[in-house]
């Protein structure tokens, strides 16, 4: 899935610590000396820009955000700025216009930064007036809201510590609250534009879910027929239906949210043994072939083979679209999923689904729900001291197993089961 090289996150929160804090302090001692001669934020928004540097799943969630703001002012006039390998989600939603993406290389640290000030140069040349940081506590997008020129700038301040320094460079600032979906929060943020700026972070507005689904994504003519032969190559036959993918994420940007590989390993063999026809599918980047490679293995039936490095991302949304069930941790997978009309099992673990579950029907959330889960949020910068994730460990085989099948079944029966978030209070045992 894509073969371009990038940071590594913990590169990209190094530089974001080391070099984001003291510009960020420094930006902010200039945005108060020129306050007295800065223009008012009040003026109505006439051309606005979404920051969302990193995540493709996150990109999906804020889709009702981004149906806000072209409700506003235009889809002409919306923009949006990520880095250059999470465009593509941008792409296959197609909300906003493909010219209105603005990436950034993230190949090394000089190239990143030419790649951000040139980012820079085109929202002033576009005369951006608006900015909405979909980071949470990001000090780049900060950074990069404030040099934009534009006037209006919305994003979240750690009021009282609650949430790491980035600052005080928002013209909106809100308080970031882990009581409410993602997709809550991001819609939040641009509702704040039409906020009272003086009671801010105060905002007496109820938060919404939107009934509206993201877009759905449709194959270009011919990519059905190309996929179907790419998985009777992967798969070794012609026979692709009932079509189960599993998604390890033997290399997860965050690990803590993998459940362990032989759960992987014994859900795909019951499944094989449970149903006569079925295929198993193992996805994953070029990155982790060798190690899918192995599960297929370890798996050992002519009916499970590897995805792995054998498709670009938009080759997997294709995938999606002819499989039965996805079972995936919380992650890009899951989310890209909700644009197809796949059922996707979410294992949850270190993060919550109330805040991060695909808001789909067809999305099936299990959650462990242990005394320590969750431990990772935008408060701490999603990071963790936990070195052992017993809250993907605590879910069982059985439980998913149990899921899967309903949900087979009821494909299989031409029937449509009903999505449910749940907790399963079971022992970690695989038996």
């Amino acid at each position: 899935m894509g073969d371009a090289e990038v940071m590594d996150v913990a590169t990209l929160r190094r530089v974001d610590r080391w070099v984001g804090v003291p510009l960020c302090a420094i930006l902010t001692a200039v945005r108060r000396l020129s306050a007295p001669f800065a223009g008012s934020p009040g003026s109505p928004t006439r051309r606005l820009a979404f920051i969302k540097l990193a995540e493709q799943g996150s990109t999906v969630i804020a889709c009702d955000a981004l149906q806000r703001a072209i409700e506003m002012v235009g889809r002409e006039n919306v923009h949006f700025v990520a880095f250059e390998e999470n465009r593509f989600i941008l792409d296959v939603m197609d909300v906003i216009p493909a010219e209105n993406v603005i990436t950034i290389r993230t190949g090394g640290l000089l190239d990143t930064g030419l790649q951000t000030l040139a980012a820079i140069a085109r929202l002033r040349r576009l005369g951006i007036d608006t900015v909405v940081d979909l980071e949470f506590f990001a000090r780049s997008s900060a950074v990069l809201g404030f040099l934009s020129g534009a006037r209006r700038r919305v994003g979240f301040h750690p009021f009282g510590g609650e949430g790491p320094y980035r600052g005080d460079l928002m013209t909106h600032r809100l308080r970031f609250n882990p009581h409410l979906h993602t997709s809550q929060t991001f819609r939040l943020l641009v509702e704040a534009l039409h906020a009272p700026l003086d009671l801010l972070p105060t905002f007496d507005l109820l938060p919404l879910f939107s009934d509206q689904e993201p877009p759905r994504f449709a194959p270009a003519s011919g990519e059905t027929a190309h996929v179907r032969q790419l998985l009777r190559r992967a798969a070794g036959g012609d026979a692709l239906r009932p079509l189960v993918l599993l998604n390890p994420n033997c290399s997860d940007r965050i690990p803590l949210r993998a459940w362990p590989s032989e759960r992987y390993v014994e859900l795909a063999r019951r499944l094989i043994e449970r149903y006569p026809e079925v295929r198993v599918g193992l996805s994953g980047a070029p990155a982790e072939a060798p190690a899918i490679g192995d599960l297929v293995r370890q798996i050992g039936s002519d009916r499970c083979f590897s995805l792995a490095g054998h498709t670009t991302l938009r080759e997997l949304l294709v995938v999606y679209t002819l499989a039965d069930l996805l079972v995936t941790n919380d992650s890009g997978p899951a989310h890209f999923a909700a644009l197809t009309d796949v059922d996707v099992i979410t294992l949850f673990g270190p993060e919550h689904p109330k805040l991060f579950a695909a808001r789909t029907p067809r999305n099936h959330v299990i959650w462990a729900g242990i005394a320590c889960s969750p431990c990772i949020s935008a408060l701490n910068n999603r990071t963790s001291a936990c070195a052992n994730n017993l809250c993907m460990q605590n879910i069982g085989v059985d439980g998913v197993l149990a899921k899967a099948c309903e949900l087979l079944d009821a494909r299989l029966t031409g029937g449509r089961p009903h999505s449910e978030s749940r907790r399963v209070p079971q022992p970690a045992s695989t038996t």
